[in-house]
């Protein structure tokens, strides 16, 4: 953002605080259970979620941290901690017993790196959606978003990086005129 914006970091600071009221999660027709990151030992009820204080810095633990930044791992049963420092790991167990108990189907996240764009898990219990092809230009990582249709059928659409040629080229342009309107006020 500095660069980009004439060594201003406000435009990097406005999208900073937008995160911070961003919603935490949502189910999809009472059935798909969609977050960030995974799970937490301290929410075993969607409801739970309501309560959390989310217009706040994100803390480094607790229930908020963990739905952020925790992640699924078929390796393991129950909980674990995270080798990234916040977080949790968890088992396929700990995703059935959430699915049981909250009446759901699937759970939906992201925040994980997927060579082919998603990864299906756990009995196709839980869903890794990764949008971000050749990740920080290194990882050659396919990318997927995923379609959900009215009767919940998922369709993984995957895509890689635009073409470096066409990459610079939309660099090399100059920035597009700020509009007259403003629509965010």
């Amino acid at each position: 953002c500095m660069q980009k914006y004439q060594g201003s970091a406000a435009v990097w600071r406005e999208f900073t605080d937008l995160f911070d009221y961003l919603t935490l999660a949502v189910t999809i027709d009472g059935s798909i259970f969609c977050v960030h990151g995974g799970l937490s030992p301290s929410i075993q009820h969607v409801d739970q979620l309501r309560v959390l204080d989310r217009f706040e810095e994100i803390p480094h633990e607790g229930a908020l941290a963990d739905i952020l930044w925790s992640d699924p791992d078929a390796e393991i049963r129950a909980f674990g901690r995270s080798q990234r420092g916040a977080g949790y790991t968890f088992g396929g167990d700990v995703v059935d017993r959430f699915l049981q108990l909250n009446g759901l189907s699937h759970i939906l996240r992201a925040h994980q790196l997927c060579m082919e764009g998603y990864l299906v898990q756990f009995n196709d219990r839980l869903s890794t959606v990764w949008s971000a092809p050749n990740y920080c230009y290194r990882c050659g990582n396919v990318a997927s978003l995923l379609n959900v249709d009215p009767y919940l059928k998922r369709d993984f659409i995957t895509f890689e990086a635009a073409p470096e040629s066409v990459a610079m080229v939309r660099q090399q342009q100059p920035p597009a005129p700020a509009p007259e309107a403003m629509y965010f006020l």
